[in-house]
């Protein structure tokens, strides 16, 4: 009989176990979906920044050896 009880306490144990840790990776598979899409929102913009960039220096005008403004 406690044999039977040990392996119904063993198996209660097991299953509360899973259940947490199912809820654990539904929570941590959420934040990482979360993170990506933030990631790749990120991305995009610093793309769009860096070609804004470029195209701002291509349009500046570069002075031919002239000295800094501090002389």
């Amino acid at each position: 009989m406690t044999d039977l009880k040990t392996l119904g306490d063993r198996i209660d144990r097991l299953e509360s176990r899973l259940a947490f840790q199912d809820d654990t990776i539904e929570v941590l598979n959420k934040t990482v979906t979360e993170q990506w899409a933030k990631i790749d929102a990120l991305t995009r913009q610093l793309a769009v920044l860096s070609e804004r960039l470029q195209e701002a220096e291509s349009q500046m005008p570069r002075p031919a050896n002239e000295p800094p403004p501090h002389y």
